[in-house]
């Protein structure tokens, strides 16, 4: 963490309360990240909540969630401070990109530019990730062939309402809102549809769900970058996109198509997941790289885009996709966990940050501080 040159000798009397106060907020306007390019001061609404002795209190709301680095400023400023000192953090997010669906704030597709790299177990775990970060989440299985959601939710036996006859109520498990084909069809069943009904039944998901009040909706698209992934991505009011890869050539190759495919339908890419990174030995913790080193960090660098995060190749990932309990779920504090809910956080900041200054909207979202 940086906090520049406010702890260069210079202390703060520990009687003088506003002093301190005006020296935790200088801290948050001083602190970069790639979360916070510009400090968290100037998108944060912040307001003193308690200042008695060495116990301080502020209430931050942010337009992105994204509580697990605020609490590790808030440990540093103590640690530093020799006070003790409690973000309460909560979220307001606005809507990036205007559109018409009922219930959702911002859409953000999860792709690939093909199958096996994990690309659905990456989605459902960003979604969980951003909820532990403090947003409210859907997902939308966009795989009409394939659908997987259901299963990687624990809840495939199960199967929506509808209270009005006309939309459908979305499944939930863990605070996570869900709407899938697989939810509707019986897995047994095959879907051999050719691509106008594939994304007319998409189209329908998307529209006849009765979402309620969602921060993101995580669209798992279908692996690949044909018609279906192309009509898709410009049907839907995407706001932001995230491409998954492995480290290896071949997964690399496909990756960039998946930027492409963006690009050409004026889709921002927030960033590349790199999956399947590395394997570290549960014994020793070595690192093996499997797959090739850093494949993902080059392709984002030539495109100009962030990358997110690098995942593991690990057995208690499969294994949580198998039985439907997401890592997050299961142990939200895991290394696992910390990662994922790492990169939601900046995925969503990433998507906050790409506003177009010249919207009418940004008025509104820009959240000068409370003194």
């Amino acid at each position: 963490m940086i906090f520049s040159k406010l702890f260069g000798g210079k202390k703060t009397p520990q009687n003088e309360q506003q002093s301190m106060v005006n020296t935790i907020i200088d801290c948050l306007d001083e602190y970069r990240s790639e979360t916070f390019p510009s400090g968290i001061k100037c998108v944060a609404d912040i307001s003193v909540a308690k200042a008695e002795q060495q116990k301080f209190e502020f209430n931050i709301k942010l337009p992105f969630p994204c509580a697990t680095e605020l609490d590790a400023v808030s440990a540093s400023l103590s640690e530093s401070l020799q006070i003790e000192l409690t973000f309460h953090v909560s979220t307001f997010v606005t809507e990036i990109k205007p559109h018409d669906i009922k219930g959702i704030k911002n859409i953000i597709a999860v792709a690939s530019g093909k199958g096996g790299v994990g690309k659905s177990t990456t989605a459902v775990n960003l979604a969980y990730g951003l909820i532990e970060e403090g947003a409210k989440v859907a997902i939308l299985d966009a795989d009409i062939y394939g659908p997987s959601i259901p299963m990687m939710l624990g809840i495939r036996d199960e199967r929506p309402e509808s209270e009005d006859g006309k939309t459908l109520l979305p499944m939930r498990s863990h605070e996570l809102y869900a709407m899938s084909l697989g939810f509707l069809v019986d897995e047994k069943d095959a879907t051999v549809w050719r691509g106008p009904m594939a994304s007319r039944a998409f189209m329908q998901l998307l529209n006849e769900t009765a979402w309620p009040d969602i921060d993101y909706l995580i669209v798992d698209m279908p692996p690949g970058t044909g018609d279906i992934q192309l009509t898709l991505a410009q049907q839907v009011p995407v706001a932001g996109s995230v491409v998954v890869t492995t480290p290896q050539d071949i997964a690399l190759a496909d990756a960039e198509k998946g930027i492409a495919m963006f690009n050409k339908v004026s889709v921002p890419v927030l960033g590349i997941i790199e999956n399947m990174s590395y394997y570290q030995c549960t014994n020793c913790g070595h690192k093996d790289h499997l797959f090739g080193q850093d494949g993902g960090k080059r392709i984002a660098a030539s495109h100009k885009t962030a990358l997110l995060g690098q995942l593991p190749l690990d057995i208690r990932i499969r294994e949580a996709g198998d039985e439907g309990i997401s890592p997050l779920i299961a142990n939200n504090t895991s290394e696992i966990a910390k990662e994922y809910r790492k990169i939601a956080a900046k995925m969503a900041a990433k998507l906050f940050n790409c506003r177009d200054p010249r919207s009418p909207q940004t008025d509104q979202i820009l959240i000068k501080e409370i003194k």
